[in-house]
C-alpha cells in the first residue's frame, strides 16, 4: 500500500571532515521517500521554489514516488547549510533560508486522501494537524518533531499527539517533551497523550521502540566510512513505515522487523552525501544488510546449571 509523506523539500549544503556537497537534494520528505520507496509506493506533498531542479527527483519517480503533491511556488526554495564535527555527532547550522517553505500550507491532492499510512515530517505541528484533517481514515500515523516545536508550539503539539500512533524523536526531545530525564518514564508520559509507540532515535547507537507493554532495541549498523548523517532519521522512518506498508501489518513482530529495516535504511543514508546512496540501492542489498543485523544480534539462551551444594 502507498505511504503519504508531508514534509520539507530542500537544497542542502553540507560540509563534513570527509568532503563537501553544495545544493544537494535534502529535506525530510525527500529522505523519507528515498528510503520508503524501496518497499512501497510513496505519495509526496511539499513545496519548492522556482529555482528547484525538479528533474533531479526523476530517480524517485522511477521508483514509484508520486510527486503530484509537490507545488512549485514563486520565490526561492528552502535551503539549509551546516558543518559537522569530526565524530559527526554534532553539527553547526551556518544558514537556514526558508524561502517558499515559510508560507507552506500543505494541500493533500484528492487522489492522496485515502492513504492508510501517513508520515508527518518535521514541520509546524499546526500544519501537521491540517494534513490529518485532509486525510480520510488513516490506519497508522507516524510523526516527527523537534525541540523548536516542543518549546514554541507545545500546546498544539500535544493536541497533535492525541491523533498520532507513532512518535519519532531523539532521546533529548523525548526527555524535553515529558519533562523527565528518565527515558522510559518519558515514553510512558507520551503514551498517555496518545501515541501507542515511541521510537527514540539514538544516531549511530541505534534506536529503541517503546510500546505500552514491551520494548525493542535495534542497534546501529557498524560502518567503516560515514560521509554525511543528514537525513538519517528520516531515512530510518522511511524504512520503518515502508516495511509496514509492504507487509500490510502492524503486529508486534512486524514492528520489531520494521525497526531493523529502519536502521538499515538509516545506515545507507550516511554512506554518501544527500540521497545518493539510494539511487542504486536495490531490495537484494537491503535484504543482505538485514540478515547481517540478525547475525549481529542473534544468540541462544542457555540456562546455567544448578549450583553445586
Amino acid at each position: 500500500m502507498p505511504v503519504l509523506v508531508v514534509g520539507s523539500v530542500a537544497l542542502d549544503t553540507v560540509e563534513t571532515p570527509f568532503g563537501r556537497a553544495t545544493d544537494t537534494l535534502g529535506g525530510s520528505a525527500i529522505f523519507f521517500s528515498a528510503a520508503a520507496s524501496v518497499f512501497c509506493p510513496v505519495r509526496l506533498v511539499g513545496v519548492v521554489g522556482a529555482d528547484y531542479p525538479l528533474e533531479k527527483l526523476g530517480f524517485l519517480e522511477a521508483r514509484g514516488v508520486d510527486l503530484g503533491g509537490v507545488v512549485r511556488a514563486d520565490g526561492e526554495s528552502f535551503r539549509w547549510s551546516g558543518v559537522y564535527s569530526y565524530d559527526l555527532n554534532s553539527r553547526e547550522t551556518r544558514e537556514t533560508r526558508l524561502g517558499v517553505f515559510a508560507d507552506f500550507r500543505p494541500r493533500v491532492p484528492k487522489a492522496f486522501r485515502d492513504a492508510e499510512l501517513v508520515f508527518l515530517g518535521n514541520i509546524d505541528p499546526g500544519l501537521q494537524l491540517e494534513v490529518l484533517e485532509q486525510v480520510d481514515t488513516p490506519r497508522l500515523v507516524g510523526c516527527d518533531t523537534m525541540n523548536y516545536w516542543i518549546e514554541r508550539r507545545r500546546d498544539v503539539l500535544l493536541e497533535l499527539l492525541a491523533r498520532v500512533d507513532i512518535l519519532f524523536v531523539n532521546d533529548a526531545e523525548a526527555r524535553q517533551l515529558a519533562g523527565d530525564y528518565n527515558l522510559l518514564r518519558a515514553a510512558r508520559w507520551i503514551h498517555e497523550r496518545g501515541p501507542r509507540f515511541v521510537v527514540v532515535k539514538k544516531g549511530e547507537h541505534g534506536a529503541v521502540l517503546i510500546a505500552r507493554d514491551w520494548i525493542f532495541f535495534a542497534p546501529g549498523y557498524p560502518l567503516e566510512e560515514v560521509f554525511d548523517p543528514t537525513g538519517a532519521g528520516d531515512a530510518f522512518a522511511g524504512g520503518f513505515l515502508g516495511h509496514l506498508a509492504w507487509v500490510g501489518s502492524c503486529e508486534p513482530d512486524d514492528l520489531r522487523r520494521a525497526m531493523i529495516y529502519g536502521s538499515a535504511m538509516g545506515s545507507y543514508a550516511v554512506e554518501r552525501f544527500s540521497v545518493d546512496r539510494f539511487r542504486d540501492l536495490d531490495a537484494n542489498e537491503v535484504a543482505e544488510r538485514v540478515r547481517e543485523f540478525r547475525e549481529m544480534t542473534a544468540f541462544e539462551v542457555r540456562l546455567a546449571a544448578e549450583p553445586h551444594v
